[in-house]
């Protein structure tokens, strides 16, 4: 989960359900009523609540991302007793993590991709929607009981909207989020703010004046120092900030931004709020309360800064905050302390932004003539999609890695550890039983997204719940032509923005240019780009609501 909103950034009631199928179009689920020849293996009474179970045996192939940290063994408890659960055995193709987005897409590409392709995020898939080498997995819903019923009880309808094709179809089955997780923000040293009697800030402005208030205590320091700028320059701190101040920038920036009020799609770079955030960091900059370098440095360049106590701002998430801040001032001063703080709010409001939508499972349009299809259909809605597929997934058998009491609270074995929950354990959940493996355990309820977090993570979840939830964009998806003709302008035009907003805020370009920057961005096709979005945007609500 680590890289969640680093990867997909761009990358989120009752009759859901319903208008998602009208949305599709007519006979959506047409090609769903001829499968009486697909049906074997396959459990004639299957629902929300039943176990799968096979009626024979069956082998299915997958496309496995083989994680570094917990490499595949055949012996893992995982393998035996899903296919104890189950009868079914995957037979994996094992692809390293560093090789994995390629490779999926040469195989892809070349007919030659196993079955069942998951760690695929939403937008992977599109360029191979129109070779139809994917199969358009929203005709065949009513195989899937556990996905239809989460979709439908947590009001999924605008988030899996987002996954639409001009065609009105999806070709990706989603990890489906209860609620939206936020998890990066900034960390910050409170022994420095109790040093300077200050509270934790809770907007940008009031961290602008702790910046400023730990300046004048350490005037020949850059107070605020930060990460994550490669390969994307400002890559989690724009990103964040974006959120703050009604744009988007970093990881999450795209070229377009959904303008609410005019009811049509902006470009995003040009827009005032895209300014405002720029001037925001200039000021910081230019004052001295931000390191320029924080937009060319190594991560570990920004980790030793905070260390050695140069700086004392840096942006975090969860994981990096235990497993590498407070080790690493442990080592050099052991009185620090440092805490990730709740988004900042900032012009746009106390708010927050995500989609509810994790990385999925792509299937090959071949699996669709096997014989045992909708078998696989009904394995992959309980593995992925029901409550026991994913308590399976996540912590493994009850009684041997972990126990539940009356409440439903999972308690890890205590022989075994995963993230940090049994420090020095002998065994490790992931690497030496399968569980918790990033390739069959996301999504799911928020209970259980966060039975493994610690009670500092929980109240920062807290806060981040009260805060109010931006809605997704609306549905936009290009055509053939209209992608081939985006995809020749997208790259020059983000690029040439990141390169002008890095410029303004290191001081490198007046912002006194603006309007010349603006202008020179329409000369580049923003403008045409845009049109041609937002044409996409009223033929797909007209055609498919």
């Amino acid at each position: 989960m680590f890289h969640r909103f680093r990867r997909r950034a761009a990358l989120v009631a009752a009759g859901a359900l319903t208008l998602t199928m009208a949305a599709c179009g007519s006979g959506e689920e047409s090609d769903a009523e001829n499968l009486d020849d697909n049906r074997v293996g396959a459990m004639s009474e299957y629902g929300v609540g039943t176990q799968f179970k096979a009626t024979e045996p069956l082998t299915f192939s997958m496309l496995y991302n083989n994680h570094p940290n917990y490499p595949n063994r055949k012996d893992w408890l995982f393998w035996s007793e899903l296919n104890k659960r189950t009868g079914v055995t995957i037979e994996t193709v094992e692809v390293p993590l560093s090789d994995y987005e390629q490779k999926r897409g040469l195989m892809i590409g070349a007919g030659e991709a196993p079955m069942i392709i998951p760690k695929t995020y939403p937008g992977q898939e599109a360029p191979f929607v129109a070779s139809g080498a994917l199969l358009p997995v929203s005709e065949y819903l009513d195989l899937m009981p556990n996905f239809k019923d989460k979709m439908e009880k947590w009001n999924l309808k605008a988030d899996i909207d987002t996954l639409r094709q001009s065609d009105g179809k999806f070709y990706i089955l989603p990890g489906l989020h209860e609620n939206v997780w936020p998890d990066y923000s900034l960390a910050v040293r409170t022994d420095i703010l109790e040093e300077l009697n200050l509270q934790i800030p809770k907007s940008w402005d009031e961290l602008y004046t702790v910046l400023k208030a730990m300046k004048a205590r350490y005037p020949d320091q850059y107070p605020f120092s930060d990460r994550w700028s490669k390969p994307t320059p400002g890559g989690n701190l724009f990103n964040i900030m974006g959120v703050g101040f009604g744009t988007r920038g970093g990881w999450d920036y795209q070229n377009y931004s959904w303008d609410a009020a005019a009811g049509k799609f902006v470009f995003t770079g040009t827009t005032p709020q895209y300014k405002a955030m720029v001037e925001f960091l200039n000021k910081l900059v230019k004052e001295g309360l931000l390191d320029p370098e924080s937009f060319t440095q190594d991560d570990d360049q920004a980790r030793q800064k905070l260390a050695s106590g140069k700086s004392f701002v840096i942006g975090t998430n969860a994981q990096t905050l235990v497993n590498e801040y407070r080790p690493d001032l442990a080592k050099l001063d052991p009185n620090a302390k440092i805490v990730k703080i709740p988004l900042p709010a900032g012009p746009a409001g106390d708010v927050k932004r995500g989609t509810r939508l994790e990385n999925g499972v792509a299937i090959s349009t071949k699996a669709r003539e096997s014989k045992n299809f909708v078998a696989m259909m009904q394995f992959l809605d309980w593995l992925y999609y029901s409550d026991a597929g994913q308590e399976f997934a996540k912590w493994g058998v009850e009684g041997t890695t972990f126990t539940k009491d009356a409440a439903g609270k999972w308690t890890l074995a205590k022989d075994i550890d995963y993230v940090a929950l049994n420090p020095g354990a002998p065994k490790h959940l992931q690497k030496d039983f399968g569980f918790g493996n990033g390739v069959f355990a996301y999504g799911g309820p928020t209970k259980l997204l966060q039975s493994t977090f610690s009670a500092e993570e929980l109240e920062f979840q807290q806060a981040m719940a009260a805060k109010k939830t931006l809605p997704v964009d609306p549905p936009h998806p290009f055509t053939d032509e209209e992608r081939e003709q985006a995809t020749l302008w997208e790259t020059p035009l983000k690029d040439y923005v990141t390169q002008q907003t890095l410029a303004f805020i290191l001081g490198q370009r007046d912002l006194a240019q603006w309007d010349a920057y603006v202008a020179e961005v329409k000369g580049k096709n923003a403008d045409a780009y845009i049109d041609l979005l937002n044409k996409a945007y009223e033929r797909f609500k007209k055609e498919h609501g």
